[in-house]
């Protein structure tokens, strides 16, 4: 047997262990590739009650589906102008999306663990050996020139599951993110609907004053015709003078309430304060319900509410990470792999036989950190179950707030029809009160008396209709109501699905 020949052998040996090693390595991954330790999470659920604790009012109706586009029951076209505008340009709504569009590239790169990650390298460096170095030369030894081109690769197999839960934690995650950012919808609808509710009864208060105070500009002209003709005393001129002085003194606090509800408006919809000054100035009734309010069902806040959906996706993204702890208890193994060409000469990177490579598996275990370890699984246990907690706290909170809302809707709207009925009654007591005090058969206090409850009864009126709209307006926001206008969360949950 020549040499060649015998070198030959041991090389095809060489390759046949070499392909052994490979298969082995392979049935291995195969056979514990399906393994994945940790928790499998759940779907939480809570039962809730088929029907809301107080009963509902005349005006309610209970309905399975809700109008996504509530405030149009409004009917009022400048609001909803002003909810397209927030739902454009609002700028939490705009860093809301920034925050989803980062959850969703940590998504993406977590999901990139599956593949191995290769890296391009090369390099030139001139070695000069010691001729007194570790091996004792009789001779000074050339400089050796040495350039090397190629890449390397590690791929870690993902054989107890640590990274299938991880993306399955960036997945949750990421559908936290949709949630949250449909949340900061529900409460901009909200807030842009309230604030302009606020505009609108700060305009009709400031009508109800200026109208008084024309009542009142009246009367002090008449007790000063009355003095003058020595019909009255002067005790009823400076009376007068004092009411209609306490009736614009009014004036000033609403509209200072008046611009900040007009500047908030202009904030809310992504403009400077004072934008909206020649769009909003002018006074418009507030906005009148005419149908039948549409509420849902208690069980409509688990399906609903983005708050409610992403605390459940908060703890299934923490879920999986008990997984990923649990993970580190067992071997890894990566795959490795260098492939390079060297040569002397720059030219020599072109000949495909200057190559040099090595490939083969690694194992690491942490052994001696079991301790820190199982400690480390605690902690993610026990941040599940407070996000559990959590989950539970925001029904429970969902539930009170809807009832709340509730309640609230029907006792304001007793109220309002009330003083709607004082207010007649006021205005008819005026008009007789004033015949009396010219036919000189009452005296002038019970003017003042009548024009100040007339007056004050027309502010509670238009306070009480705007709290009544605020309350429809709180049970909307509670049911999570309006963000499936937004069509740019609904786009990024279907490249979710797709990915």
């Amino acid at each position: 047997m020549t040499m060649g020949n015998f070198m030959n052998q041991i090389k095809q040996r060489d390759n046949a262990l070499l392909l052994v090693a490979a298969l082995a390595v392979l049935l291995v991954i195969l056979l514990l590739s399906g393994c994945m330790v940790g928790q499998d999470y759940i779907p939480v659920s809570k039962e809730m009650p088929s029907a809301w604790n107080q009963p509902l009012p005349s005006a309610m109706k209970s309905e399975p589906n809700l109008p996504v586009r509530w405030w149009e029951i409004f009917g009022d076209a400048e609001l909803n102008h002003l909810i397209e505008l927030a739902a454009a340009n609002n700028q939490d709504v705009k860093a809301a999306f920034s925050r989803l569009e980062a959850s969703r590239a940590l998504r993406d790169y977590t999901t990139g663990q599956y593949y191995p990650t290769v890296d391009a390298a090369g390099s030139y460096s001139r070695y000069q050996a010691s001729k007194d170095g570790a091996v004792k030369l009789h001779d000074e030894p050339d400089p050796v020139n040495l350039h090397s081109g190629g890449f390397d690769f590690l791929w870690e197999i993902d054989l107890f599951g640590k990274i299938r839960r991880s993306v399955e934690s960036s997945e949750a995650s990421y559908q936290a993110s949709i949630e949250d950012y449909r949340d900061v919808m529900v409460m901009l609808l909200a807030e842009v609907c309230r604030n302009y509710v606020d505009l609108r009864t700060t305009q009709m208060r400031i009508a109800y004053a200026e109208d008084n105070i024309k009542i009142q500009r009246d009367t002090l002209g008449l007790t000063k015709n009355r003095y003058e003709s020595e019909i009255a005393g002067e005790l009823d001129v400076r009376q007068a003078e004092l009411n209609l002085a306490n009736t614009q003194a009014e004036i000033p606090s609403l509209r200072i309430a008046e611009t900040a509800a007009r500047n908030r408006l202009a904030v809310l919809v992504g403009q400077m304060p004072g934008a909206m000054e020649k769009q909003l100035s002018q006074s418009q009734p507030l906005p009148s319900i005419k149908e039948k309010i549409a509420v849902g069902l208690p069980a409509d806040l688990l399906r609903q509410r983005p708050d409610i959906r992403r605390a459940e996706r908060q703890l299934a993204a923490q879920t999986a990470q008990i997984g990923v702890a649990t993970a580190d208890l067992y071997p890894s193994l990566q795959l490795m792999g260098t492939f390079e060409i060297q040569s002397r000469q720059l030219t020599g990177l072109g000949n495909i036989h200057n190559k040099a490579y090595s490939f083969g598996p690694g194992v690491q275990w942490r052994l001696f950190d079991a301790n820190r370890i199982k400690n480390t699984i605690k902690i993610e246990e026990a941040t599940t179950r407070e996000l559990l907690a959590r989950w539970e706290n925001a029904v429970l909170l969902a539930a009170e707030d809807l009832e709340n809302s509730i309640v609230s809707y029907a006792q304001q709207t007793e109220r309002k029809n009330s003083l709607d009925n004082s207010v007649k009654a006021s205005l008819r007591s005026l008009e007789l009160v004033e015949s009396q005090y010219k036919s000189g058969l009452t005296d002038f206090q019970n003017v003042l008396d009548t024009q100040r409850t007339l007056f004050g009864q027309q502010d509670k009126l238009a306070t009480s209709q705007g709290e009544v709209l605020k309350s429809l307006v709180q049970i909307y926001k509670g049911f999570g109501g309006g963000w499936q206008i937004d069509a740019v969360a609904r786009s990024s949950e279907k490249k979710s699905d797709k990915q």
